[in-house]
Formats: C-alpha cells, sequence, structure tokens
C-alpha cells in the first residue's frame, strides 16, 4: 500500500468495529500480518475477535523472562480456551546472561536499555518478516498515544500498523470481556489496570492515571514500541 492508501483506509475505517478493522487487516495482509499481545485486557479482547472470526492473523508475545506468573498462566488459558498457538519471541539473552553481560537489575538501572533489549530489539527482529502488524493500544492511554490512527505507516519498525481499538475506552474493554467471558489477568482485579514486567510495574490507587503504575517514579510511561520516531524537519 501506498502512504495515500494508508490514510485513505485509515480515514474509511474511523467508524468501523474492531471485528470489521481486524477482517479487513487479515484480507489486506494475511499471511504476511501478525498481533503482538502483551496479555493486557486489550490483548485478549484482540485474541477473542480473533478466534470467533476464525481470522488467518499470527500471534506473538514478546516473552522478556519477567512477566508476572499470572500472566504466564493466563497465556496458557487463552490458547487452551481458543484453541490457537501464541509464540514467544525472547530476547537475545535470558535475565542471567543479561546480568552478566549489563549488570544485575538493569530494569533499575536503565530501564530504556532494558525494554530495548528485552522487547524492541526483539520486536523488530520478528516484525521483519511480516508486511502489517496489528497492536491493542488505545488513543486514551497516554498522551504519545492519543492521536494515533486506525491504520498507519510504522516508521520505526517498517510497516504497516493497525489499531483496532484505538477508538475504544478501558470501560469499553471491560464490557467486552466481561459480555464474552474472555480469560483475563487477575492482577487487574488487584489495583492493575497495566501490566507489565513485574520489576517495573505497581498496582495504582484510586484517582491515579491507569498507567501510574508502569515505571513508578520515573518520566518513563512506554516501553517504546509504541512510540513514533520524530519527523524529519
Amino acid at each position: 500500500m501506498t502512504r495515500e492508501e494508508i490514510r485513505e483506509a485509515a480515514r474509511e475505517l474511523e467508524g468501523q468495529s474492531a471485528g470489521e478493522i481486524l477482517t479487513w487487516a487479515a484480507t489486506q495482509f494475511a499471511p504476511r500480518v501478525t498481533f503482538a499481545t502483551g496479555f493486557g485486557m486489550e490483548g485478549c479482547a484482540i485474541i477473542d475477535l480473533v478466534a470467533r472470526l476464525e481470522l488467518p492473523i499470527d500471534l506473538f508475545t514478546l516473552d522478556t523472562g519477567l512477566l508476572f506468573p499470572e500472566t504466564y498462566d493466563l497465556w496458557r488459558r487463552l490458547e487452551d480456551k481458543y484453541h490457537v498457538t501464541i509464540r514467544a519471541v525472547r530476547p537475545r539473552e535470558t535475565v542471567d546472561e543479561q546480568t552478566i553481560s549489563e549488570g544485575p537489575a538493569l530494569w533499575g538501572s536503565d530501564p530504556d536499555r532494558c525494554c530495548d533489549l528485552r522487547k524492541t530489539q526483539p520486536l523488530r527482529g520478528t516484525l521483519r518478516d511480516f508486511d502489517a502488524w496489528i497492536s491493542a493500544i488505545r488513543r486514551d492511554q497516554t498522551p504519545d498515544r492519543a492521536d494515533s490512527p486506525v491504520v498507519g505507516w510504522d516508521g520505526k519498525f517498517g510497516l504497516i500498523k493497525v489499531n483496532p481499538l484505538v477508538r475504544w475506552t478501558f470501560e469499553d474493554v471491560r464490557t467486552r470481556i466481561a459480555d464474552n467471558d474472555v480469560p483475563y489477568n487477575p492482577l487487574h482485579d488487584q489495583g492493575y489496570p497495566s501490566i507489565g514486567c513485574w520489576p517495573c510495574t505497581t498496582a495504582v490507587i484510586a484517582g491515579e492515571d491507569l498507567r501510574a503504575g508502569r515505571w513508578r517514579g520515573r518520566e518513563k510511561t512506554e516501553c517504546g514500541l509504541h512510540l513514533r520516531p520524530p519527523v524529519q524537519s
């Protein structure tokens, strides 16, 4: 697709349902289309839609080796319920190997470096095999995501990015989960609306931003996967 065709698709799909957007992505790009899930409620909702619509969309997750035990359990439950395979994409080094090469607890001393090694680099490697990837981001999650299109060109990774839930609210996600009996992480019921790696995720309290528990005490709000590169002047 040309850049103008991508912009036109974004305009046409803006008012469409998540299922219609996913069906469009599968029709346009299968088998070279994939969904990267972090096993948040949004990702579980997309897996439910992909399975129910029987869409030929590859599924994978970035297994950093630092996910919560509850997240690993959810991974198995989703595969069992929907009879799908969610591929593990892992970093070049294990956590123990990274400790030797980068020093202990890199997530504490340099979280950006840790995210790059354990998330961004593995993601870039696996996306080389695809023409489009699907994410579960929503516009209301962070200021960086507020103007995300339904379909756009991902200049950071060099392929088309599809965001079927971009217009949803957190309540929309919760409703989808409840109405369709979609498995989700029990940590969501314990004050964790956004769940990443266990060293960098804490619970939030009433009134806090939904992502306040990610990299608490730092200005960092993104691991870098969904940050667009600056426009070159």
